[in-house]
């Protein structure tokens, strides 16, 4: 414990002997008990008429969260290749909307939505794998050509898809299984008679995030507790001492790219089953990528998840709340953040 962690020093923000990590504790616990007191209690008429309604900031918040597991799944995968491995793939985004649109045709034509996803993940997977090998192997340590070759990628990858899918808006649909809504333990308003409404919530969204939530937890450990994840980190640390070892060092980040398009390709099919599939797709999630894995720290698992829930939070808040500044918020958390730690919030100064 450092000198500024013990009672009785100058840490002390009181005479009581509060020390700063037991005082972020205290402002940590008050936080989640009004957050547990907004989504648990009856509003008064005077937080109704500040907040618009409990209905509307829960469903805010909801849709905050779970449209940060649809940008974890994508930004998990560029955090891989760009954080990680430090290749500059600009053309994540067109790997997302191509994923979407191969899930889109596979469980059209099949009528099973799991091929469709499986589809997405695994031809997205190969893809990435042959631009690995032909395109950033070629290009190792070269950042500046390696942005551009993947914008002409992106861009060429664009033209292509929109000459073969044109301009139309599709809809990849979900099995039964997923479609409806649930229930969920929040009271959102009470009747004259003094029955209680309870909130009901898209089943699939819920899905959502919990893939998010498994998909993370499987990223940390394979990086974190594993021998294939240590070899990842002491690749990118020190890449000839690695080979030196005896360890193929391109069939290992071979890999690892494949997975990170494997992952652009999945979240393009269950993004296309939540939302929708459109030319400009892949400019808002390359986007969103970016501003997440900068935000939460590059190469970081933790960071990107951090760093997904804010954004996703400050996108369906300000949808609801500040409808005209709304995209604002997005920008100023990437801004307050790089100024206060640029490194991001999980990453590690180099």
């Amino acid at each position: 414990m450092s000198a500024l962690e013990r009672p009785g020093t100058s840490a002390d923000l009181s005479s009581g002997g509060i020390t700063r990590r037991q005082a972020w504790g205290l402002f940590w616990l008050l936080v989640a008990a009004v957050l547990a007191w907004l989504f648990l209690a009856v509003w008064p008429d005077w937080l109704n008429a500040v907040l618009i309604s409990k209905k509307a900031f829960v469903s805010a918040v909801f849709n905050g969260v779970t449209l940060a597991g649809l940008y974890f799944l994508v930004a998990s995968g560029f955090t891989l290749v760009f954080g990680l491995m430090r290749n500059v793939n600009l053309a994540h985004g067109s790997l997302y909307l191509l994923g979407a649109y191969i899930g889109y045709e596979v469980a059209s034509r099949t009528g099973y939505w799991l091929l469709g996803v499986a589809a997405g993940f695994i031809v997205l997977a190969l893809i990435g794998l042959v631009m690995q090998v032909f395109v950033f192997r070629r290009l190792e340590g070269d950042d500046l050509r390696q942005t551009l070759v993947t914008i002409g990628i992106s861009i060429v990858a664009a033209d292509l898809m929109l000459a073969v899918w044109t301009g139309t808006t599709y809809q990849i649909v979900t099995p039964a299984w997923l479609d409806g809504a649930v229930a969920m333990p929040i009271v959102t308003a009470v009747k004259s008679n003094g029955e209680a409404v309870f909130m009901r919530y898209p089943f699939y969204r819920l899905v959502v995030l919990a893939v998010a939530i498994v998909i993370g937890i499987g990223l940390w450990l394979m990086l974190n507790r594993t021998r294939v994840g240590m070899m990842i980190r002491a690749g990118v640390d020190d890449r000839a001492m690695l080979s030196a070892s005896g360890v193929n060092v391109h069939a290992v980040f071979a890999i690892v790219f494949a997975i990170g398009a494997g992952l652009a390709g999945f979240a393009g099919v269950v993004g296309g089953s939540a939302l929708s599939v459109a030319p400009g797709e892949d400019v808002r999630y390359l986007l969103a990528s970016l501003v997440v894995v900068i935000v939460g720290g590059m190469g970081s698992i933790t960071g990107a998840a951090i760093g997904a829930l804010l954004i996703g939070l400050a996108e369906q808040i300000g949808l609801v709340y500040f409808p005209t500044y709304g995209i604002v918020l997005t920008f100023v958390i990437m801004v307050v953040v790089l100024a206060v730690r640029p490194q991001g919030i999980m990453g590690k100064a180099r």
